[in-house]
């Protein structure tokens, strides 16, 4: 990163600390709470600057989206009661994962750790009543959508564009996972008359979107 942009992000990180003690001095924050996240927001914000410099650097987006993670829930825990505040760091660490993707679409394995941590930022911000089944139906089902998504983004391999066949295996098991897991957490919500009938349902959605993907073939990877 050149000069100007470090004056810049340097200057940015000066101005917010002092008006943080400012306020401090003025009685109107604590500042010393929030100078840990200001920290690792300006490291967040080295990283990215690093990212949109060049296509080559879209690693960078890893660690910078970590910072600014870390940087939003130091901030939610102040700001917003509860244990949520811990969802943030997993969803801008999956918005890392997918501006890497995005970035360099060559880089298609980057979807994978994005699904997982946008999973996992469901998951953290559950309610406590929905703790149990239903954390394993949110787990499951969304490794499988990543591992759906993943099947149907264009992937370029051995120098030919096309799609990935192999992660329908990971996303049927997973799914058919997270639906048993789904109905055993709503057993008490659906009478039992009523889950075959779903289960019926769902397992007709999928054939039909599978013969779609066999009638509509192009290019395909395997």
């Amino acid at each position: 990163m050149d000069s100007a942009k470090t004056s810049i992000v340097a200057g940015i990180v000066l101005m917010a600390m002092g008006l943080l003690f400012l306020l401090d001095r003025l009685g109107g924050a604590d500042s010393g709470v929030y100078v840990p996240a200001l920290m690792f927001a300006a490291v967040g914000a080295v990283f990215l600057a690093i990212f949109f410099r060049s296509r080559e650097h879209w690693w960078a987006a890893i660690p910078g989206s970590v910072f600014l993670g870390l940087a939003a829930v130091i901030t939610a825990t102040q700001v917003i009661p509860g244990s949520a505040g811990g969802a943030y760091l997993f969803l801008f660490m999956a918005a890392g994962f997918a501006a890497v993707y995005v970035r360099q679409p060559d880089n298609w394995w980057a979807v994978i750790p994005a699904g997982v941590m946008f999973t996992l930022a469901i998951i953290v911000a559950l309610p406590q009543a929905l703790h149990g089944t239903a954390v394993a139906a949110v787990l499951f089902l969304g490794l499988a959508a990543t591992f759906g998504i993943l099947s149907l983004i264009p992937v370029r391999t051995s120098g030919h564009p096309g799609r990935l066949m192999w992660p329908l295996v990971p996303a049927a098991a997973l799914g058919l996972l997270g639906v048993i897991f789904a109905l055993q957490a709503t057993a008490q919500l659906i009478p039992v008359d009523f889950a075959v009938p779903a289960v019926m349902i769902l397992a007709g959605i999928a054939l039909l979107v599978y013969a779609y993907r066999v009638r509509d073939r192009g290019p395909r990877t395997h």
